[in-house]
């Protein structure tokens, strides 16, 4: 693959975020009140997630971001058991999310992304009205079922998502799969094969090397491969993960 250049871009970023929790523990015996674990508190961290964690992630490549998102709070807590790494709950607190309603300009930016899980900032009509105004190429990644066809547009996927698509022709179709890749045009771009400690996170670390790639080599096919290797990095790590400093030497070098 050719080099990378950490040239700055300008990039408009819109969507949902979050708060990540992971509360870790130790589980050694069972409630005598129920059948579940008793977890035994260690430590908590908290991390960027959703789109703030794409955010972080396209930041990491050096792109000037311009991030549109709820104020609103949402915390997704993960009880983590230490000696196996599994999770064994997930507990989500949200508030309700007011929707975008000011219009949004897209003048003077390298690329859009969309980052949308569906809580609500982005309603189906503000999504297509920013994808209709857009002269740059929009990025989407998105858990609607109904998305823009437009030739600008380069939809990114996994394929639990792609099964809940309504039946349209997307014709810059990207579907993530997990350890086996990803597809672009029937092709399938192979993922590297590494030890996967946590998926969390891997689809926006995923999302925000396909932007930086495209945007260097004006080529889908090189920012997928780049991308599948951004995210292989990312799933070696617990929780979701942000690129750092080396990775992204390893990843431009």
């Amino acid at each position: 693959m050719d080099t990378l250049q950490l040239t700055s871009f300008k990039v408009l970023l819109i969507g949902d975020s979050c708060e990540d929790e992971y509360l870790y523990g130790k589980c050694e015996r069972i409630s005598p009140e129920a059948p579940v674990p008793v977890m035994k508190f260690s430590k908590l961290e908290t991390k960027a997630g959703m789109a703030a964690n794409v955010c972080l992630n396209l930041q990491s490549f050096g792109i000037n971001i311009t991030f549109l998102t709820n104020p609103e709070k949402l915390v997704k807590t993960r009880f983590i058991d230490e000696k196996s790494n599994q999770q064994i709950l997930r507990v989500d607190n949200e508030e309700t999310i007011k929707p975008l309603l000011l219009p949004i300009s897209t003048d003077n930016f390298d690329a859009v992304v969309i980052s949308d899980y569906d809580k609500g900032y982005l309603t189906s009509s503000k999504l297509f009205e920013i994808v209709d105004q857009s002269t740059c190429p929009v990025f989407i990644d998105s858990k609607k079922t109904i998305l823009p066809t437009s030739e600008k547009c380069f939809i990114k996927i996994n394929d639990i998502e792609y099964e809940k698509l309504k039946d349209q022709y997307y014709p810059n179709l990207i579907i993530t799969k997990g350890g086996e890749g990803s597809i672009y045009n029937h092709t399938l771009y192979k993922a590297e094969k590494v030890n996967v400690y946590d998926v969390v996170g891997a689809g926006d670390t995923f999302l925000s090397a396909l932007v930086y790639g495209y945007l260097n080599y004006n080529s889908i096919e090189k920012a997928i491969i780049l991308a599948n290797k951004a995210a292989a990095i990312a799933v070696q790590h617990p929780g979701t993960y942000v690129l750092n400093e080396e990775d992204v030497k390893s990843l431009c070098g």
